[in-house]
């Protein structure tokens, strides 16, 4: 573990309700470290946005929580809301098509499952709540890789040639056409005889923000199975995004 990662964010912990302004004694007091490591944590914190100094002399300085900290509160509140409105439509959209269903966001370059309703049969994926994917890897990764920008998309592929020869030209093209398809298929791209559907989730500005997953063993996503799973899940995400304040439901494609 890195310890001045530590140290700087139990600063953030002094601060409360009755303390939301501390000066550097104080807080070199608090922490019982030497002034100019403090100094040089609460720097650290300043420049990422964390920490904002209100006052400065040449004896001392006072600092209060700053505005990076409110922004990342309201990311974490939106995960919650979006978890809390979908939950109950990926439990009923689990129990029409009896497949696991997850929920999947985008987070620090990577896609992560933040929900997840499992299925009742006996031949299931073991997946969990919290993991984490590269953004070429899976339908609903995948998904939100389409939406994001060339430069994103760019990236992505420079990280799949580190591992694999792959054309770049087809790689941008399958992501064209999950856009213009509406939703995305993976095959065996994170388990072996394994399929992926998802398809977009919109919130209220018309953005892709979360991706609804659809996945289960390949014999049973066939024929009129396959057409029926694609429009539950279709119309379920619809249904999530609706709720989240999306009005523009003649963008959503059914040419399934």
């Amino acid at each position: 573990m890195n310890q001045s990662i530590i140290k700087a964010l139990s600063l953030l912990d002094l601060f409360t309700d009755s303390r939301q302004e501390l000066s550097l004694k104080e807080i070199t007091e608090e922490v019982g470290l030497p002034k100019s490591t403090v100094y040089r944590l609460l720097a650290s914190l300043e420049y990422s946005g964390f920490i904002a100094k209100t006052k400065e002399s040449e004896n001392d300085s006072r600092y209060k929580l700053g505005l990076k900290l409110m922004e990342l509160g309201f990311l974490v509140a939106d995960q919650l809301e979006l978890r809390k409105i979908a939950l109950p439509h990926m439990k009923k959209l689990a129990s029409e098509i009896n497949e696991v269903v997850h929920l999947v966001i985008s987070n620090q370059n990577e896609a992560v499952y933040i929900e997840k309703v499992e299925s009742t049969r006996a031949l299931r994926l073991h997946t969990r709540i919290g993991k984490r994917s590269p953004l070429y890897l899976g339908s609903g990764p995948k998904l939100l890789l389409a939406y994001m920008s060339d430069e994103r998309k760019n990236l992505s592929l420079e990280e799949i040639q580190q591992y694999r020869k792959i054309n770049s030209l087809t790689f941008l093209k399958e992501l064209q056409q999950i856009v213009e398809k509406g939703y995305a298929v993976s095959y065996g791209e994170q388990d072996i005889g394994t399929i992926g559907i998802s398809f977009p989730i919109y919130d209220y500005k018309r953005k892709v923000i979360a991706s609804l997953a659809v996945s289960g063993p390949t014999s049973r996503f066939e024929g009129e199975n396959m057409d029926f799973i694609k429009e539950m899940t279709a119309i379920t995400a619809e249904n999530i995004s609706q709720e989240l304040g999306f009005k523009d439901i003649q963008k959503w494609n059914h040419s399934l």
